[in-house]
C-alpha cells in the first residue's frame, strides 16, 4: 500500500533544498506551498516571473496536485493561461510519480521562451509603428489620390464657389457704378415728376401761400418766340419802345 504522506514529505524536503530562496510553506494541512520561478535575463536584462502555488491532495502523486498562479510579473494574461495549460499537460504525463520539480522545470523553460517572445513582440511593435509613420508621411507627401468620384465632387463645389464669387463681384461693380453717376437737374425732373411741385409744396407746408398773376403771362403767349433761332435774344423783347 502506498504511503502518500511519506512520499509527499520526502518530496517537500527535496523541493525546499532545491529552491531554498523561492520556496515558502503556506500551510501544513493540507500541505500547500509556493515556488517563485524567474526567467533568465533577456538582452535588456528584462525578466518574467511567476509564483506558483501547489497543494497536495490526499492521494498525490497518484492524483494530480492542485495549482494556481499566486502572483506574476511582466507576464501577460494570455501567457499566464498558457502556463496553466502547460502544468495540466505535464501533470497528466507524470501521473503516479512525484512531479513538482518536473512542473517547475517546465514552467522555467516556458518563461525563458517568453523572454525571447517578448523581445520579438517589442521589435515587431516597433517595426509596425515605423511602417505606420512612413505610410502616413508618404500619404501626406503624395496627397489624396484623385478618383472620378472625388474629382466630380470637387468640381461641383468649385463651380458653386466661383458662381457665388462672380455674383458678389457683379453686385459690387453695380454699386460702384451707381455711385459714379450724377444726374443733372433736367434729368432729375425727367425722372422724378414730384420735383415739379416740390418747392411750392415746401412753401405751403411752411405757412406761406403763393399767388400767381396769370395776366403777366398772357402777353407772352401772343408773342412769336422762336427759341430755336440762334440770334434770339430774350432781352431784346422790351426794346420795341425805342
Amino acid at each position: 500500500m502506498t504511503d502518500y504522506a511519506e512520499e509527499q514529505r520526502n518530496e517537500l524536503e527535496a523541493i525546499e533544498s532545491i529552491y531554498p530562496d523561492s520556496f515558502t510553506v503556506l500551510s501544513e494541512v493540507p500541505t500547500s506551498f509556493t515556488i517563485t520561478v524567474t526567467s533568465d535575463a533577456g538582452e535588456n536584462d528584462e525578466t518574467v516571473e511567476v509564483t506558483l502555488q501547489f497543494t497536495y491532495v490526499e492521494k498525490y502523486p497518484d492524483e494530480v496536485p492542485l495549482w494556481e498562479i499566486y502572483s506574476q510579473e511582466n507576464l501577460e494574461d494570455s501567457d499566464a493561461e498558457g502556463i496553466l495549460t502547460l502544468l495540466r499537460q505535464q501533470a497528466e504525463e507524470n501521473l503516479g510519480m512525484v512531479m513538482i520539480f518536473t512542473l517547475v522545470t517546465a514552467v522555467q523553460d516556458k518563461l525563458n521562451e517568453l523572454v525571447d517572445e517578448i523581445k520579438n513582440r517589442r521589435e515587431e511593435e516597433k517595426r509596425r509603428k515605423e511602417e505606420a509613420a512612413e505610410e502616413a508621411e508618404k500619404v501626406l507627401f503624395q496627397g489624396t489620390v484623385v478618383t472620378i468620384e472625388n474629382f466630380l465632387s470637387w468640381k461641383a463645389k468649385f463651380e458653386l464657389e466661383m458662381a457665388e464669387l462672380r455674383r458678389k463681384r457683379q453686385k459690387e461693380e453695380e454699386q460702384q457704378q451707381a455711385g459714379k453717376i450724377k444726374l443733372t437737374g433736367k434729368k432729375l425732373f425727367e425722372t422724378d415728376h414730384n420735383l415739379d411741385t416740390s418747392d411750392i409744396q415746401f412753401l405751403e407746408d411752411s405757412g406761406n401761400s403763393v399767388e400767381v398773376d396769370e395776366s403777366l403771362f398772357q402777353d407772352l403767349e401772343e408773342l412769336d418766340l422762336d427759341e430755336d433761332d440762334p440770334d434770339f435774344d430774350p432781352l431784346a423783347l422790351g426794346s420795341d419802345e425805342d
